[in-house]
């Protein structure tokens, strides 16, 4: 039966079928959702200029032209194979339209009866920039502290942690980039949503969030999240130097060189990983100043030769340090300064991570 019921597709991940062009669907889809379209791009860009020159009629007509004989029997069987597979799913075009009840129709042909999102595309992404503006009016703690204090880590800890740089695929810093390419800024916010939507589902009332820019690689905050994490109360993490050092070796040197090589072999994969970490000083070159940052670059070099010829990579300290003392401790003391007034508690990861459990416990989650 076609459905209007957007919040249980999204909450119980249904399949969706996506019959919408390629383009359409890279531009923006659905965590859930597959790409098995009616028309490929040629395709649908004819149909739309037959459209808007000759109408709507006659745009069909060459639909039908353009998907005929031995293509519409191979779309066809693509999309009975996959509604056998997800017997519960759902198909949606861009408005629940022509595109999804052609489809409907000839799968009923074929002996299939399907049902489709009505309203589709338009009105589900609808449904989760609505869901997105309810949730940010929800109140919020922002988790602040220097780089490698453990955010990230503290905040998926917690039932009400929003981890938005797992969500954008980024980390947020210069290095921040990982092997999963970024999306597209419409399904980091749809993705978003969805994550609210079940949790709030689950009985959150509240967010837990990580001190971020409005900017996380190439995805943007959605400015209503970031206005008001502009204005929440601020737990501090306070951990020691060398603890943090330790955590950023163990994520950013350590376990990125493993991912590399798991990604493009041992030999490869070492270059890429170097290429990364080069690539991540580099970024901020002219903040670090030309002096320190070719020094830095060098130390760099001389810890990758040393790694890739068996030894420690403990090496990396000797950059990874100073770039903290002189660039990202300072930039964060600065920042945070302006938060002074916002700041409700301080302490060590342990500290702050009781802190979250007892704030959440009194209220009420």
């Amino acid at each position: 039966m076609d459905t209007k019921d957007y919040q249980r597709l999204f909450l119980q991940d249904v399949t969706l079928i996506d019959v919408r062009a390629p383009i359409e669907f890279l531009q923006g889809a659905f965590p859930s959702a597959i790409n098995l379209p009616l028309m490929n791009d040629s395709e649908r860009q004819a149909v739309g200029t037959c459209f808007k020159q000759h109408g709507q009629e006659q745009a069909v007509a060459l639909g039908h032209s353009l998907v005929t004989g031995k293509l519409r029997e191979e779309r066809t069987l693509a999309w009975i194979e996959r509604c056998i597979k997800q017997p519960e799913g759902y198909l949606y075009c861009f408005r629940g339209g022509l595109r999804s009840q052609l489809v409907q129709q000839w799968l009923r042909e074929a002996g299939v009866d399907y049902p489709r999102v009505l309203g589709g595309y338009k009105a589900l992404r609808r449904f989760l920039l609505d869901t997105l503006e309810t949730a940010v009016s929800l109140p919020m703690i922002i988790v602040g502290g220097n780089t490698g204090c453990g955010k990230t880590l503290l905040i998926n800890e917690l039932s009400e942690g929003i981890d938005l740089e797992g969500i954008a695929c980024h980390r947020g810093s210069s290095f921040g980039r990982t092997l999963v390419k970024q999306s597209t800024q419409i399904n980091f916010e749809n993705q978003l949503a969805v994550k609210m939507l079940k949790k709030q589902h689950a009985g959150c009332r509240h967010w837990v969030l990580e001190d971020e820019g409005r900017i996380i690689g190439s995805n943007n905050l959605p400015l209503g999240l970031f206005n008001s994490m502009q204005q929440a109360p601020l737990v501090v993490i306070d951990d020691p130097f060398e603890v943090r050092v330790a955590r950023l070796q163990d994520e950013y040197i350590d376990k990125m060189r493993q991912a590399f090589e798991q990604a493009y072999g041992e030999q490869q994969g070492f270059q890429h990983y170097g290429e990364y970490l080069h690539h991540g000083l580099f970024a901020i070159r002219r903040r670090l100043g030309l002096e320190r940052f070719q020094q830095l670059s060098q130390q760099l070099t001389s810890a990758l030769q040393l790694q890739q010829s068996g030894g420690s990579s403990d090496a990396h300290q000797k950059w990874l340090i100073p770039l903290l003392q002189h660039y990202y401790d300072p930039m964060y003391r600065y920042q945070l300064a302006k938060k002074t007034q916002r700041i409700i508690f301080r302490g060590n990861y342990a500290e702050a991570s009781e802190f979250l459990m007892m704030y959440s416990h009194n209220n009420g989650e």
